[in-house]
């Protein structure tokens, strides 16, 4: 079977492809099995069988030159005929040519890795484009999307054994069997020496998400890390299967990149805690309120304060990070295949779709930022300047009439004692960064200025 014209890859299972490429390196080796079986038949034929004529015996070594002969030659016209799409251990899958620049097209240089696929695999960048269309079509004929789902801090938090504060020690006896995980949600991991806690709703999540989207695990942990917390998610594998992408299988030094995904660009979602590892594929980011349930979590990204697990609480499951990601999910997937009959969806981007639901949520709202931007920063470069323009406020940098909101984080500016005289919305920073983790308008009473801050 060759991979270029008529291969089964990945058609939403990974394993598959995995256990294709073993079975073509197998096969296609520049001494293939198969043929020296082919050659020890034929001198078995010549020894078993009595031959009383010589020239029959002539006949029959003929014939089995003559096969030689056409087996090499057919393997020398395959090998220059190759396109050569993929290498797996320096040898291409379907030929079995040596990947160097005397006997072969392709090379380190124009082709990605797939580790999480096949720890040897290496894949053109055409033949990469012709899977990622093909799937492309399966894709949406079933009506799915891509999801590349972040591990830490977006669908659980985890900490080392020894970093447990004497207010999280009561953790230790309250963890859940890991007999039983798609029931539990706090574990106790002695293999990697840590405690995991998964976020509320997230096997609710999983499953509606699944409807949906065809999902990925892109983590920056390390493999084994990342196997464990795929467990936890998903211990039957329906979800994940092998598309588990972590640290070391990746194409840049901290950064990550959809350029691993066997799947368009124009039809990923992506939720991280993290902007800046996405580098060129901010478009297709969703931005998640960090989940912070232990400790060491807290104090990793400079908070001073106690934990979830320290309070003995934890986010809400039908309102928190991930229920109110749901509906955002869902809303953009009904968007990018609410069509009209005819309509090619090939041509359509979710990125599109991303940004414009993004613009609804502050439209309408004119800010003005007090004291929050520093006076020699280029205000337009702010983040909560950029923030604000993207869910759809429109920014100025002076008060006027039109002005809905000023943000603030002191009341005795002079913005916002003319916000509170114009009786005009005067909020803290935060109202801004709610609405854009939320993907909604929040109250703005909830989010005021303290008023013990004079100028």
């Amino acid at each position: 079977m060759s991979l270029v014209t008529d291969s089964p890859v990945h058609s939403s299972s990974s394993d598959d492809f995995a256990a294709f490429l073993d079975g073509e390196l197998g096969s296609n080796s520049d001494t293939s099995p198969n043929q020296e079986d082919e050659d020890e038949d034929e001198v078995e034929v010549e020894v078993e069988v009595e031959v009383e004529d010589d020239i029959e015996r002539i006949k029959r070594r003929k014939v089995a030159s003559n096969l030689d002969a056409e087996l090499h030659l057919e393997a020398s016209v395959k090998k220059d005929i190759c396109a050569h799409p993929g290498f797996i251990r320096g040898l291409c899958m379907i030929c079995g040519a040596k990947v160097d620049d005397d006997t072969a097209t392709l090379n380190y240089e124009n082709a990605v890795p797939l580790k999480y696929i096949h720890k040897d695999l290496w894949l053109g960048f055409d033949e990469s484009a012709r899977l990622r269309n093909r799937d492309l079509k399966n894709l949406f004929r079933h009506k799915k999307l891509y999801l590349v789902l972040d591990l830490d801090h977006t669908l659980l938090n985890s900490t080392r054994l020894v970093d447990l504060t004497p207010d999280e020690e009561y953790l230790k006896s309250q963890t859940d069997s890991l007999q039983d995980v798609p029931r539990g949600s706090l574990f106790r991991l002695d293999s990697i020496h840590m405690m995991t806690k998964l976020r509320p709703f997230v096997h609710s999540f999983l499953k509606e998400a699944s409807n949906l989207f065809e999902m990925y695990i892109y983590t920056m942990g390390e493999r084994p890390y990342a196997l464990e917390m795929a467990n936890l998610l998903d211990p039957g594998k329906v979800y994940f299967s092998s598309r588990v992408i972590a640290k070391d299988d990746g194409t840049q030094r901290h950064q990550k990149g959809l350029d691993v995904l066997l799947g368009q660009e124009s039809a990923v979602l992506i939720l991280d805690d993290t902007e800046p590892v996405w580098g060129v594929h901010k478009e297709n980011l969703i931005l998640m309120e960090r989940y912070h349930f232990f400790a060491s979590s807290c104090r990793q990204f400079g908070f001073n304060c106690k934990s979830l697990s320290e309070q003995r609480s934890d986010e809400s499951e039908p309102d928190g990070a991930l229920a109110s990601i749901m509906k955002v999910l869902k809303q953009i997937h009904s968007i990018f295949f609410d069509t009209e009959p005819g309509t090619d969806l090939a041509d359509r981007d979710v990125r599109q779709v991303l940004k414009a639901v993004r613009k609804e949520v502050l439209k309408g709202c004119k800010v003005v930022f007090s004291r929050v931007i520093p006076t020699k920063f280029q205000a337009e470069n702010h983040y909560l300047w950029k923030m604000a323009e993207q869910l759809g406020a429109e920014c100025l940098t002076e008060v006027d009439p039109s002005v809905t909101h000023v943000v603030s984080n002191d009341t005795g500016t002079e913005k916002s004692r003319w916000a509170v005289k114009e009786k005009k919305f005067l909020v803290h920073p935060r109202w801004i960064e709610a609405a854009n983790y939320l993907w909604q308008k929040q109250p703005e009473e909830n989010f005021p200025v303290d008023q013990t801050k004079k100028q």
